[in-house]
């Protein structure tokens, strides 16, 4: 069966990534972390199981995500913080209004990853 006809299963939980908006794969590539043809041979994971990445998302519509190791955000440089925040939140809220769009894949990104996988 092909991976599209399976469904795309979480590497950490074993359980199925329902949609776009719980992807930590495609939240990477809309914030220019991943690059675009990696996306199909790259795991996925639920965003809440990268607690890494999804500590960043501040919105009242995600539940907090919080970390205990050496990479939890308020053990972190507060200016790095606010810029990581500002990033992974604008990179999640993309994939919610991609989500209701019809849109190429390639018009996923934020603005800025557009312009710079441009100029590459």
């Amino acid at each position: 069966m092909a991976k599209c006809d399976e469904g795309y299963f979480c590497e950490v939980c074993g359980k199925d990534v329902e949609n776009i908006t719980q992807s930590d794969l495609y939240l990477r590539y809309v914030i220019g972390e991943l690059d675009p043809e990696l996306l199909h041979i790259k795991a996925e994971r639920h965003i809440t199981c990268n607690p890494i990445l999804a500590q960043f998302i501040v919105d009242d519509a995600f539940d907090p995500v919080a970390t205990d190791d050496d990479f939890d955000k308020r053990t972190l440089d507060a200016e790095y913080v606010r810029e990581r925040e500002d990033l992974v939140t604008r990179g999640w809220r993309r994939l919610r209004e991609v989500w209701t769009e019809d849109k190429s894949i390639l018009d996923y990104p934020l603005a800025e990853v557009i312009d710079r996988l441009k100029g590459e």
